[in-house]
Parts: structure tokens; C-alpha cells; sequence
């Protein structure tokens, strides 16, 4: 295998979600995610949830961009994992999020979809 020179990074650096009110969405995601909530730390027009992976999380609500217009993703923007996803199921279920796909396994494979606070559609899975 040829491998081709790139000043690119082979790997996925941050995650934006769009959202419409960031102090809200930062609690949302906060409660979410089991982690602190502090109002006074959010500041428009970004906040970088403190995510224990490579890989951030930003949640973006266009404050300096008056024609920005939100439009939430009907089709699963990335996936949070879960050891256990018959207990994650039960967790969001519990705070009476949207499910928008029931839990489906295929072997070991287990997942399902849910919206957040402005529709975007996010994953759990076990893999």
C-alpha cells in the first residue's frame, strides 16, 4: 500500500453541534454526560464540553452570525459509547428525550438514536 503524504492529521479533531441556545445545551450535554454545570463558564458563541477523548465536542450557537439559520441534522451526526446499553436506554428514556431509533443489535453490535434539545439525531452504541 502507497501511502501519500498529507500535512492533514488522520484523525477526527472536534465535533461541532449547532445549537440555538448555548447555556441551555451546555446544561443539557452537561447533564448528559454526568459533569459539572457552572452558567457562569458558558460564553457565547462557543462552549468545548470537557470530553475525556482525542476527540472534542463544541457547541456553537452563532451569536456573531445573524444570518446563521439552524437547521438540525435528521441523520445521526456521531455516537457517545456505552458499556451497557440497555442501562443508557433506560438513562435517556428517563429524562424523557426524544428516542428516534429503538435500541437495534446485530450480534454483539447494539445502538439507538436520540435527539437533543434542537433536534440534532445523536447515537449511543456499545462498540
Amino acid at each position: 500500500m502507497n501511502l501519500i503524504s498529507s500535512p492533514i492529521a488522520c484523525k477526527v479533531n472536534n465535533v461541532f453541534i449547532h445549537v440555538s441556545d448555548l447555556k441551555r445545551s451546555v446544561e443539557w450535554y452537561s447533564d448528559l454526560l454526568g459533569l459539572p454545570f457552572e452558567t457562569d463558564l458558558v460564553e457565547s458563541p462557543v462552549y468545548n464540553i470537557p470530553v475525556t477523548s482525542e476527540t472534542g465536542l463544541t457547541l456553537d450557537d452563532h451569536t456573531f452570525d445573524p444570518g446563521f439559520k439552524l437547521k438540525p441534522s435528521e441523520h445521526v451526526l456521531f455516537n457517545f459509547f456505552a458499556k451497557d446499553i440497555d442501562e443508557a436506554y433506560h438513562f435517556i428514556t428517563e429524562k424523557g428525550i426524544t428516542i428516534v431509533k429503538e435500541i437495534e443489535r446485530i450480534g454483539h453490535f447494539a445502538y439507538f438514536n436520540f435527539q437533543d434539545l434542537d433536534g440534532n439525531v445523536l447515537m449511543i452504541c456499545n462498540c
